[in-house]
């Protein structure tokens, strides 16, 4: 597994200031401003965290004086601790929520969000299992984890008599998040369905694997690279696409968004802190390299147009 991956899962705060020598420098990236200082702190979405520490790192290439802090909370979490001004950048696996912009705003923080990379949520089971379903629907995934649901056999969506656990994000989690909204839906009232409460639930990503992998016929999702870390111990399953047709999660189908369960990835970034030097290069250095980073660190990159669009919003 990428090391960077488990050094940023592993901790609660990773510094990542000259951390890493030759990872990705100006030698294949375009150059960070040099001879700048300071700290910066992030936190937020397990999901973006191993993109935003590969771009810290690479950054810090050229600017070894700039400690830059990447923390796991989960994407609700790390909004939690932006909108009360403890970090500079909250990592994003979804868009912030009115809740979490109304408690911003109270706070008086004013922020931009920028698009970095994008991700297809993956369903999986453990390598080799043979469930008799090699391809789900949302009808199939509503069924199994919806709230109130007592599914817990693969016949009840059409596979074997297999015993079936799940695993799955912690209600922290963005994932969970954009899972919840596409799968379950919303109710009357506009809130988004919650799942079932009884699976191993975390907000790492890790864990999640972990739990799948232990169990055959436990059925899990999480972000898609680390279906990629991990694609020796885990199989992929199949989604129905719009188009009716089964389409697997690989780095076309999610850019060309035909995988159903795609999803743009975020960083925001307060307005203040913007205004330091030291946050504005490493902001700019990010999504001038966004496409680079996001194949070195095997995340799926953002549409171009995307990425020109979140560049332009830097200031001048």
């Amino acid at each position: 597994m990428n090391s960077r991956r488990l050094l940023v899962l592993g901790a609660a705060g990773l510094a990542v200031a000259g951390v890493v020598a030759g990872c990705g420098g100006s030698d294949t990236k375009t150059a960070a401003a040099a001879g700048l200082s300071g700290t910066i702190a992030i936190d937020g979405s397990s999901t973006v965290a191993p993109l935003t520490t590969g771009a810290a790192e690479s950054f810090n290439t050229d600017n070894k004086d700039v400690e830059i802090t990447v923390g796991t909370s989960g994407t609700g979490g790390g909004f939690e601790k932006f909108c009360a001004g403890s970090t500079d950048i909250s990592d994003a696996s979804r868009g912030i929520k009115d809740e979490e912009a109304a408690a911003c705003a109270k706070a008086g923080i004013k922020y931009t969000e920028f698009r970095v990379a994008s991700d297809g949520i993956t369903v999986a089971i453990k390598k080799g299992t043979d469930t008799g379903k090699t391809c789900v629907t949302f009808a199939d995934l509503k069924k199994v984890w919806e709230k109130g649901s007592t599914v817990n056999n693969w016949k009840a969506i059409g596979g074997k008599d297999l015993a079936m656990k799940l695993a799955g994000p912690g209600n922290q989690s963005g994932t969970y998040d954009f899972f919840n909204e596409t799968v379950l839906g919303k109710d009357a009232a506009g809130e988004i369905n919650p799942a079932r409460a009884d699976y191993a639930a975390s907000e790492d990503d890790n864990v999640i694997v972990t739990a799948i992998e232990g169990s055959p016929g436990t059925l899990g999702y999480f972000g898609y690279t680390y279906y990629e870390e991990n694609a020796d111990k885990l199989d992929d399953v199949a989604v129905q696409g719009k188009e009716g047709g089964c389409v697997k999660p690989t780095a076309d189908t999610i850019t060309d968004g035909t995988y159903p369960l795609s999803r743009p990835l975020f960083i925001y970034v307060k307005d203040t802190s913007m205004a330091r030097a030291e946050v504005k290069a490493f902001v700019k250095y990010y999504l001038t390299n966004a496409t680079t980073l996001a194949e070195d660190n095997q995340f799926v990159p953002a549409p171009q147009t995307a990425l020109d669009e979140s560049l332009a919003k830097v200031p001048a």
